[in-house]
């Protein structure tokens, strides 16, 4: 090792215990080399798929009942911190296989997905804290120069929120603009109407939010949530299906019942045939750009069906691909998806993520940057969608300081690359 590459050197890894977005306990890693310092949090999801990397937690009830991480915290001190004392930070794919043959399952579930998460963002901090350059420029040169579209999640349903819509998310997608921060002024005036329509219709305690900081009012209906957004859109100064648009998040696993292969949605039980045909009716009353998780996360078959049906909206595959490279194969053979939602933590580390963005991108899909509903204030989203060059990004409504802290690196970013920046709204073919 050259005396230069001394800096990079691993000197010392540690973690604690600390809260997300929700209140509840998770696990920080920071990773200390001879020239930098890096720090990460891992998220957590509230509609998890059961092929995600396990999330590892106490389940003591006496203690913060159940959530705590402990666990976590000294598998770093005793597993992690041994091995990774040393190895040069920039050996990114060395490191996260070390760890994922450390842990030795199938689904991180020895060491934790939490801490393979957390441990590899904190060791690619480190590498770029020691090189002094922002984290996406690190990862992607001078080809990270692109700031993707924001999916705004301003109505929460299903597990986010506190009403009786079946849905999960309504988000609205500000597309067709020229730059970045011009795209998110637009989401949050939408965003601000909305309040007043909401308040106007339902009262004052209607406009209280949920996980993701959408608004959370006493809705059953997906028509009801849908034609708020579109009267939020209208009043503003924008238009709807030119510039800004609506997508969905379903999460259909969430209302699907096993035993009788049915869809609980607006209190109806909905055969598969019949759910596949309210998307077609909702695409085309509400111009719907994009729905993600429409069938549950093991029915390849109708989400294929539902892309063949189509022709501009895309189909997102989350609970069906958890960022999970076999299950991407999968669907890309059979044809389950045009986009790709992509959760670091799903899968646990972020070589494992690059290979699946790779494969994704290799076969035309779009790439879709995802928090979870249980975020914190690490804004590493931001530098992984730039320099990933992913299309989109999904972190929630333009409130609550988790998600904020997202959108304002990433005003930062394209601070930064000054007239270099390109808004992928204004080059994407819709």
């Amino acid at each position: 090792m050259r005396a230069s590459d001394d800096l990079f050197r691993i000197k010392d890894v540690d973690a604690l215990q600390v809260l997300d977005s929700r209140g509840d306990p998770t696990i920080e890693v920071a990773v200390i080399t001879e020239g930098g310092f890096g720090r990460a949090i891992a998220p957590s999801g509230a509609s998890r798929g059961i092929h995600e990397a396990y999330e590892l937690r106490d389940n003591n009830p006496e203690v913060y009942r159940g959530r705590s991480v402990y666990k976590a915290v000294e598998n770093v001190k005793n597993f992690v911190k041994p091995i990774l004392i040393g190895l040069d930070s920039r050996d990114q794919r060395y490191i996260d296989e070390l760890l994922i043959k450390t842990d030795g399952t199938e689904n991180k579930s020895r060491l934790g997905g939490n801490v393979t998460t957390a441990v590899s963002l904190a060791v690619l901090k480190a590498a770029a804290d020691t090189y002094k350059m922002p984290v996406f420029r690190y990862i992607g040169g001078l080809r990270s120069f692109k700031i993707p579209i924001p999916m705004m999640n301003i109505i929460n349903g299903g597990v986010h929120a506190g009403n009786k819509l079946s849905f999960q998310e309504f988000m609205i997608v500000p597309i067709k603009f020229l730059r970045f921060s011009d795209a998110l002024r637009a989401g949050v005036e939408i965003y601000k109407i909305l309040k007043d329509v909401i308040k106007s219709k339902y009262g004052a305690s209607a406009v209280n939010v949920g996980d993701e900081g959408g608004y959370s009012p006493p809705l059953s209906k997906t028509e009801d949530a849908l034609k708020l957004l579109r009267e939020a859109v209208e009043r503003s100064r924008y238009s709807l299906g030119e510039e800004v648009f609506i997508s969905l998040d379903c999460a259909a696993s969430q209302f699907y019942v096993r035993d009788k292969d049915v869809y609980e949605v607006d209190d109806k039980k909905l055969s598969a045939e019949e759910l596949l045909e309210f998307y077609l009716y909702l695409i085309d009353q509400y111009k719907i750009f994009s729905i993600e998780d429409p069938f549950h996360e093991d029915d390849y078959e109708n989400f294929s069906r539902l892309v063949s049906k189509v022709k501009n909206t895309k189909i997102v595959g989350d609970d069906l691909l958890t960022t999970n490279i076999k299950r991407l194969e999968k669907s890309i053979e059979r044809k389950s998806v045009t986009a790709a939602l992509v959760k670091i933590n799903q899968i646990g580390t972020f070589t494992e993520t690059i290979n699946f963005i790779e494969l994704a991108k290799r076969n035309n899909l779009i790439t879709i940057m995802s928090h979870r509903s249980g975020d914190s204030e690490d804004n590493i989203l931001s530098h992984l969608a730039v320099g990933l060059d992913a299309e989109f990004i999904k972190t929630g409504a333009p409130a609550r300081s988790e998600r904020t802290a997202k959108y304002n690196e990433l005003l930062r970013i394209e601070h930064y690359l000054n007239d270099e920046a390109v808004y992928h709204g204004s080059i994407i073919k819709i």
